[in-house]
């Protein structure tokens, strides 16, 4: 296959990119789009050029850093697949393909197509997890959760973090994964304890870091590689709206004592 590529170059944050044109031949079928590149960067280097900067790690669909918008969707908006799972069977020879970086207030860029994704996981550190004394394993079946919760929060649990939803957002909200992380531990009686903190300090962090708000245009939803469902923000906005509403009581009471 020969492929036509508008790629975008960007030195740094604080230089202007722009889009340029590469063609690249003997592409076999059985590639994956990161390994394309590769041979692209491979045929860079013996000319002496500066190589594409992209972000790629596990290859395999789990780690979540393959962070690309080709031909202006997240991951190329192939349904339940990340960019390391695109594969070159799916294009055609003579195809012309777009390659960005994900765009985003939150995710600003630091060389071509890598963008600074750390705000994800402050977020997280603002509050995805569960507080629990080390020591040995507990037994698995000491709290028992009905099968039906135990999906849905294993479904929210598969968000990887690749910040597609966030790059598909028109607002540049990142509220499909916080969501997933708040809605993955409010229903389990482990995480309970902490939802009301949890919510309010990921969604203050959120906002801080300048992620836009949800105005549930859906795109998340519709370019998640994990099929994270928009649900979860409804269960995320419930959780933090009880949590605000008892701080506020909490304080109202404190300050009439």
């Amino acid at each position: 296959m020969t492929l036509n590529l508008k790629i975008w170059r960007q030195k740094d944050n604080s230089t202007e990119g722009k889009l340029v044109d590469y063609r690249v031949e003997q592409v076999s079928p059985d590639m994956s789009f990161l390994e394309m590149i590769d041979v692209l960067n491979e045929q860079l280097v013996g000319k002496g050029e500066d190589p594409i900067a992209f972000d790629h790690d596990c290859r395999e669909g789990i780690c979540g850093m393959c962070s690309m918008m080709i031909d202006g969707k997240a991951h190329g908006g192939f349904k339940n697949t990340t960019t390391c799972q695109v594969h070159m069977r799916m294009y055609k020879s003579g195809d012309t393909i777009v390659v960005e970086p994900f765009r985003a207030a939150a995710f600003p860029i630091i060389k071509d197509l890598t963008v600074d994704r750390s705000a994800i996981d402050k977020v997280m550190a603002a509050g995805g997890y569960v507080s629990a004394n080390t020591g040995n394993a507990p037994d698995g079946n000491s709290i028992l959760i009905p099968k039906p919760i135990a999906d849905e929060a294993m479904d929210a649990a598969a968000c990887i973090g690749c910040g597609a939803c966030v790059a598909s957002c028109p607002n540049g909200s990142g509220m499909l994964f916080m969501s997933a992380k708040i809605s993955q531990l409010a229903l389990l009686p482990q995480g309970a304890v902490e939802s009301p903190k949890r919510a309010l300090s990921m969604v203050h962090e959120h906002d801080t870091l300048g992620f836009g708000n949800c105005s549930t245009h859906a795109e998340c939803e519709a370019t998640c590689p994990k099929s994270i469902s928009i649900e979860h923000i409804a269960r995320a906005n419930r959780e933090y709206m009880k949590a605000a509403f008892t701080y506020h009581e909490k304080k109202r009471s404190e300050g009439g004592a």
